[in-house]
C-alpha cells in the first residue's frame, strides 16, 4: 500500500500484505505480544484522536461501546493481543467482486469493546465515482466480534451483508498485524454462492494507517477480493 488513503488499483494483496511489518513487537523468547510495547505504540499512534469516540446512549444501564481506550470500561485483560485495532478507521480500497468490474469503495470500520472479552466490530462501506468522490449509494455492511484465547488464537464471527456467514481463526503475527482464514463459511440461498472461504490480514502500517486483505476461493482459486488502507479517526 501506498502512504495515501486512496489504494492504487493495481496493488496486490502480495503488495499490501508487504506493507505490514511481521517483525515488530513480539517477545523473541516465547512469541508472546509485549504488553508494554503494545501499550505504548498504541497510546503514541493515537494521539490526534485521543479526545474523540463513538456516541452511546446513556440511558443503558450497562456499559456502552467504546472505540477510545481512554474513555469507558477498561479494555478486559484477555483482550491485549488486539489493542491495537480498537478505533474508528476511514478511508477507500479496492472490489474485485466476481462478476463486476473492479471498483474503488469507501469504507469505515469500527472496532469496539464494552469491558468483556471479546470485540466488536462494524464495516459500512459505499461506492466512489470515477473522480474518487463518494456517492450517497450503500454498499456492502458486515458485523461480528473478534475473540482471542490465552494462546492468543483468534476467532473472528462474521455476517455479511449479501448473505454469508463465516468464522475465520487466526493468530496475531505481530503487536500489529493479524492473520485469519475461513474454517466455516455459510451462503445463503440469495448470497454469494460462487464466493468460497478466504483469507485476511489485518495490519497496522508504518504510518500507523490500518491496512487490510481479503483474498477469496474463486473457481479453485486464491484470487484478491477486497483490500483498503483506512487511517483513524476516533480512539
Amino acid at each position: 500500500m501506498s502512504d495515501e488513503a486512496n489504494l492504487p488499483k493495481e496493488s496486490t494483496s502480495d503488495e499490501n500484505a508487504s506493507a505490514v511489518n511481521p517483525d515488530a513487537g513480539l517477545n523473541s523468547s516465547n512469541g508472546k505480544v509485549d504488553p508494554n510495547q503494545a501499550v505504548d505504540r498504541a497510546a503514541e499512534a493515537a494521539k490526534e484522536t485521543a479526545h474523540k469516540n463513538v456516541p452511546d446512549f446513556e440511558d443503558m444501564p450497562i456499559p456502552a461501546d467504546t472505540a477510545n481506550l481512554r474513555l469507558g470500561p477498561n479494555l478486559h485483560d484477555g483482550l491485549l493481543a488486539l489493542l491495537p485495532l480498537v478505533g474508528v478507521w476511514r478511508g477507500q480500497g479496492q472490489a474485485a467482486h466476481p462478476g463486476e468490474e473492479e471498483h474503488t469503495f469507501g469504507q469505515q470500520i469500527v472496532i469496539s469493546h464494552d469491558g468483556e472479552n471479546r470485540l466488536r466490530y462494524d464495516s459500512r462501506t459505499w461506492r466512489m465515482d470515477d473522480d474518487g468522490k463518494p456517492t450517497s449509494t450503500p454498499d456492502r455492511r458486515e458485523t461480528g466480534f473478534w475473540r482471542i484465547n490465552d494462546a492468543d488464537e483468534i476467532e473472528f464471527i462474521l455476517t455479511h451483508s449479501d448473505g454469508m456467514v463465516e468464522i475465520m481463526y487466526g493468530k496475531p503475527m505481530t503487536e500489529r498485524a493479524w492473520e485469519l482464514e475461513s474454517a466455516s463459511t455459510m451462503v445463503t440461498a440469495t448470497g454469494p454462492a460462487a464466493l468460497g472461504p478466504g483469507k485476511r490480514l489485518y495490519g497496522l502500517m508504518p504510518n500507523n494507517d490500518l491496512g487490510w486483505v481479503d483474498e477469496r476461493l474463486i473457481d479453485g482459486e486464491m484470487v484478491p477480493w477486497l483490500s483498503a488502507q483506512l487511517h483513524r479517526v476516533v480512539g
